[in-house]
């Protein structure tokens, strides 16, 4: 039986040298290995009471619309600067060089609602700290963090000490 990491296309010297680039594409390009993503961070949500989950932009969309959707649970998306339609909140964090910002509707989290963050990749962490301090904003707790993908010789579990962090995936180098 094959596994997630099985679907996951390596790409070495991408961006740049020295660097292996893990593209989940692959995974969404197969329909047995996307249906195993799925079901693999559904597991990871056993017994965990939540509300509502977020996704943020992009691939956190396209991994956290259809575990809301088998969950039966509605989805928030926490998007770019500038997209949303309706009165929003933002939260600014670090790049490589640079800053960028990330918004989320300000009625899209209830104070008290229980929410579980799904991304595809956990590196630097910086986005989806961003991501939980938006929903805390709101006045939602985050019960759940969960990554499709972690690379942990980039350390971005320290960003985000403190929460209940999963990953499907754990590749040791960056």
């Amino acid at each position: 039986m094959k596994k997630v990491e099985d679907y996951i296309r390596s790409i070495p010297d991408f961006p740049e040298e020295g660097i292996i680039f893990r593209d989940v594409t692959s995974i969404l390009q197969d329909a047995q290995g996307l249906k195993l993503a799925i079901d693999e961070l559904i597991k990871r949500l056993d017994g965990v009471e939540f509300d509502v989950i977020a996704g943020t932009e992009s691939r956190g969309f396209i991994f956290g619309m259809p575990v809301a959707y088998a969950l039966g649970k509605p989805f928030v998306p926490v998007r770019k600067a500038g997209k949303l339609p309706c009165e929003t909140i933002s939260e600014s964090y670090d790049l490589e060089y640079g800053t960028a910002s990330i918004e989320i509707h300000k009625d899209a989290i209830l104070p008290g609602q229980k929410v579980v963050i799904v991304d595809d990749l956990i590196a630097t962490g910086g986005t989806v700290e961003a991501a939980i301090h938006l929903v805390e904003r709101l006045g939602g707790e985050v019960v759940k963090v969960l990554f499709l993908l972690e690379l942990v010789g980039l350390e971005g579990r320290k960003k985000l000490a403190g929460y209940d962090v999963a990953s499907v995936v754990v590749y040791e180098g960056k």
